[in-house]
């Protein structure tokens, strides 16, 4: 059958499903089966809302897969509920990202109602992919990292403990960038070095100490030259591995241009540490707002 053929009987489907709705609610069906009714409803919803996604009419299999959860709900059913409110966000995404947000929301009230907080804070980061990606509002991106870190850590007593510490981290760490790209410079700075401490008595992450670490020195030297002298010393002494890493070494060469506002310094540093260890964006930008604050500096170019 054909996509279009598919789409039809999907909408077959749906009027069926709401008939089954409707009949389960008079009186005499309510006293004699009208569960079974609901239950059948429930799956001629989901079957239609796979319907709808072979024939890529994602808000049709979206708006069935909602039917079925709310029908799970009133048939007590919450996990069952909580999945079908996830299949409807993840079909919503193709077509209508705040729709998809609202499903989600669905799923994680009901996964936290039960105490599935781990789960919960997968959907909160796919809630904020979604406003980094689609919707492009950075601020609710930052809130729910920042939520689903709080549901990792707080099942860190769990046996899965490596897992959700290192999931935490990564939420955390995706807040700071941001915070960082929005000037909230205190608040990068306390997560990176909450996250570097974290990490470098572990012998599996100690390596990514160094970059935490010079991702804060970083965002004090954009606020206050001496603020990223006193941080950098704190971190040398905190983790001695620090000293010998190209980050330090970085830095104490752009301390040193800086102090000397000595643009051309600066500049011949950062492209030597690029030419081994390519610059993302996110050091880019640093490090360029780090340059202006040069006198004279005004080209806004590292290279």
């Amino acid at each position: 059958m054909d996509s279009t053929g598919k789409e039809r009987e999907a909408v077959q489907l749906m009027a069926e499903a709401e008939k089954r709705v409707k009949g389960s609610h008079s009186f005499l069906r309510g006293l004699f089966g009208g569960n079974t009714r609901v239950e059948e409803a429930c799956e001629m919803y989901t079957r239609a809302a796979n319907m709808f996604k072979i024939a890529k009419n994602w808000s049709a299999a979206g708006n069935a897969f909602c039917q079925a959860a709310k029908l799970h709900m009133q048939l007590q059913s919450k996990h069952d509920s909580a999945t079908s409110f996830v299949d409807a966000g993840n079909a919503y995404k193709k077509a209508d990202p705040q729709e998809a947000i609202n499903c989600l929301n669905a799923a994680i009230d009901i996964y936290t109602d039960m105490g599935r907080f781990t789960i919960a804070a997968k959907h909160h980061i796919t809630i904020a992919e979604i406003y980094e990606a689609e919707l492009v509002d950075i601020e609710k991106a930052i809130a729910h990292y920042e939520q689903a870190a709080d549901y990792y850590k707080g099942e860190e007593s769990n046996r899965q403990v490596v897992f959700v510490k290192d999931s935490a981290n990564k939420c955390l760490l995706k807040v700071a960038a941001y915070a960082a790209q929005l000037e909230q410079y205190q608040k990068a700075i306390e997560i990176y070095e909450q996250v570097g401490t974290n990490t470098m008595d572990n012998p599996l992450l100690k390596y990514s100490a160094k970059e935490y670490f010079f991702k804060a020195a970083l965002c004090h030297f954009i606020v206050d030259e001496l603020n990223a002298k006193l941080a950098l010393e704190k971190y040398e002494e905190m983790f001695p591995a620090f000293t010998d890493s190209r980050e330090c070494k970085l830095l104490k060469k752009l301390l040193e241009a800086h102090e000397e506002q000595n643009c051309e310094a600066y500049t011949e540093a950062v492209k030597e540490f690029d030419s081994i260890s390519r610059l993302d964006q996110w050091l880019t930008t640093m490090l360029l707002r780090i340059k202006k604050s040069i006198q004279g500096e005004g080209d806004g170019d590292l290279k």
